[in-house]
């Protein structure tokens, strides 16, 4: 369907990428990864046709169609909502509009009978056609699309000047599923979707007739839709067959290989410039070490990409607080006649680390900027438990960065007193490595920014943090970054995000917003998602009392607890025994080089000091009048000797033990990743 043969792109001198060659086919689903800035859009431009690459072709099979979903859209224009939907389709709109021609002419006093017959077959043909592409279904399709997307009933008859611009993403979002293409181009589709939407949106992808070639930080999305990955990385073009999460493992596997080669090969580079520096102005070994020199020189040195990793970093601890961490009370909000909290009531306790879930507009960051004490409220309470700091992490958060600043100087106003080392290291746990440490705040991207401002609220950190979509900007590998300092954090956590995989790995308590009222669900987002099914599937309560109704419900969410934690403990049983059968079987296998490496070590460090002791004979002019001198030379040579053999198997010895190493640290990581895959 889609052929990309050879493609290359570079700014201002700087290539994105070179020589890209793949086919998509149909029902292909397709992700494109990489880091914010290496090219992923300009790759979807190229294949849209709005902009042309600098060498290689486009193909594509006669017919196909694109709908393709820009992150940046144009003004919309004052239709309203489902006529600028229904109106999408210029097939459809172009048949309907001929019909409605043909009706008239045909209801018109003054035609000419003759012609009557031709008019009504053409009339019958195009409503034929109209009929084949769904033109009578196309209000019904739209109205579908919509809902699915997060829009009501009420919305539809609304004009488009009335929604914000994430609404109106949504509406060029809608507008393009409704063409049905042959090919979906999606930069960023998720951006400004809810939770409930996502679902809806991946389900839609999964069953969607066409190909879908995306672009997305949502990784949940791309581990559920995609099964074939493009990664644009700094160096290369890799392509996979699988999702997002089966390519990071076999990418981590592919690393480890590189930096055993690269470690084996830098050990063998050693060992010939030694004999290199050692034999340089002897004239018996000039032609062997020219010969080492041109070897050496021939040698293709192995390179190890940039791992996305983070550098391990300890955030201070923060101070501890009482068991009560927040009460809100009879609580009432209201946005002028709107009534948003109607005698609310909740309380967060130490340890909740607490998901704030719902639709758009359903209350979720005002309440999070209620508990957070930044916005008022008509009456009721608030109440701050026993040694309770906060945080509030938004958007304006961000924005108080000094643009003067450089991202050092910036980290410094929070950790006075701190050494620079130390300070760059933090920064370093959050992407900034090298000169980037030295870049002003005003250069910086959002995503930059976000991960600066983060760092700041680590460095001192409060007891009690309220995160209003902290992953806004971040690409993949900073949100794993962003995930790593939360799980890391011992505080009480309270978020707002639309990022899936962030709340499984993190939260502990979900708070679902409905009709100003908080549903709280204990566990994590899958013990939340079973429950709610749990409570879809048990929703035939007729002729049941209330009472009886609430038991049930909570027999089944404590059966659900239960379950979870027996399964839980028995994967966690199972996964330490593996985890030490793992390290015992390591032990053995290196034990016995472990050993006589040490032995090496010893035996070099004796004789090393017996030459000293030689060399100084050797230095000795009596010990030649004596007739000494013969032995002692035979005994000078063979210490030489013995010195380099056991260095080279010195040498041989530590390669094998870092190989094996590497072997154990890969084996036990996807041990780990594997577990966690499982629970997650």
């Amino acid at each position: 369907m889609l052929s990309v043969s050879n493609i290359s792109k570079s700014y201002n001198m700087r290539p994105l990428f070179s020589g890209i060659s793949f086919h998509v086919g149909m029902r292909e689903r397709i992700a494109v990864i990489g880091p914010n800035g290496s090219g992923k859009t300009t790759l979807f431009e190229i294949i849209a046709g709005n902009i042309s690459p600098d060498s290689g072709e486009i193909s594509l099979r006669k017919g196909t169609t694109i709908g393709y979903l820009r992150q940046d859209i144009k003004p919309t224009s004052g239709n309203k909502l489902l006529d600028e939907v229904a109106g999408a389709s210029a097939h459809i709109n172009s048949l309907a509009h001929r019909i409605k021609l043909l009706q008239e002419e045909l209801a018109d006093p003054g035609q000419d009978r003759e012609d009557t017959s031709e008019l009504l077959s053409q009339l019958g043909e195009m409503q034929h056609a109209f009929e084949s592409s769904g033109g009578y279904n196309i209000e019904h399709e739209a109205k579908k699309i919509l809902s699915g997307l997060g829009f009501t009933e009420s919305d539809f008859a609304r004009p488009l000047s009335e929604f914000s611009g994430g609404w109106r993403i949504r509406v060029e979002l809608a507008k393009i599923l409704f063409l049905n293409p042959d090919l979906l181009i999606l930069d960023e589709p998720t951006n400004h979707l809810d939770l409930e939407s996502i679902r809806w949106f991946e389900s839609y992808l999964k069953s969607y007739q066409g190909a879908v070639m995306i672009t997305s930080h949502d990784r949940a999305v791309l581990n559920s839709v995609v099964k074939k990955v493009i990664a644009i990385e700094k160096d290369e073009v890799i392509f996979y067959h699988g999702n997002y999460d089966s390519y990071v493992l076999a990418r981590e596997k592919d690393m480890e290989t590189r930096r055993t080669m690269a470690f084996k090969q830098e050990q063998r580079l050693k060992k010939e410039m030694r004999f290199i520096e050692r034999f340089r102005y002897k004239a018996t070994k000039a032609a062997q070490v020219q010969s080492r020199i041109k070897q050496i020189d021939k040698i293709e040195k192995i390179v190890v990409p940039r791992s996305t990793k983070k550098i391990k970093f300890s955030f201070p601890e923060p101070s501890r607080s009482g068991h009560t961490v927040i009460t809100l009370k009879d609580i009432d909000k209201s946005y002028g006649d709107k009534a948003v909290y109607t005698g609310l009531n909740l309380a967060l306790h130490r340890g909740d680390r607490v998901a704030l879930v719902g639709p758009n507009g359903a209350g979720k960051t005002t309440l999070l900027k209620m508990l957070a004490g930044v916005l008022p409220f008509e009456s009721g309470e608030r109440t701050l438990g026993h040694n309770v700091s906060t945080a509030y992490f938004a958007q304006y958060y961000i924005e108080s960065l000094n643009p003067n600043n450089t991202a050092l100087e910036e980290l410094r106003q929070v950790a006075r007193g701190e050494t620079e080392q130390k300070l760059r290291g933090l920064l370093g746990s959050f992407l900034f490595s090298g000169e980037d440490v030295l870049k002003k705040v005003a250069v910086l991207s959002g995503g930059e920014k976000t991960r600066l401002a983060i760092a700041k609220m680590l460095t001192h950190p409060a007891n009690f943090m309220l995160m209003d979509e902290p992953t806004n900007h971040l690409d993949i590998p900073s949100r794993e970054i962003l995930t790593d300092a939360l799980e890391a954090y011992n505080g009480t956590l309270c978020f707002i995000t639309h990022d899936r995989t962030l709340i499984r790995q993190i939260a502990n308590k979900i708070i679902e917003i409905r009709n100003g009222v908080p549903h709280i669900f204990i566990g994590d987002y899958d013990d939340y998602l079973s429950q709610k099914e749990t409570t879809a599937d048990t929703a035939d309560t007729r002729g049941l009392t209330p009472r009886e109704i609430e038991r049930r419900r909570k027999a089944a969410e404590a059966d659900m607890r239960n379950q979870r934690y027996r399964t839980a403990k028995g994967q966690q049983r199972e996964r330490k025994m593996i985890e030490a059968n793992l390290r015992n079987r390591h032990s053995r296998e290196t034990a016995p080089l472990k050993k006589r490496i040490a032995a090496i070590e010893a035996e070099v460090a004796q004789h090393t000091a017996r030459l000293c002791e030689v060399e100084a004979l050797l230095a000795d002019p009596a010990h030649y009048k004596e007739g000494k001198g013969g032995d002692i030379n035979r005994e000078y040579r063979s210490l030489k000797q013995s010195i380099e053999a056991l260095t080279a198997e010195w040498d041989r010895l530590t390669a094998e033990a870092e190989r094996m190493k590497c072997k154990f640290e890969t084996e036990l990581k996807d041990l780990r990743q594997n577990d966690a895959s499982k629970s997650h």
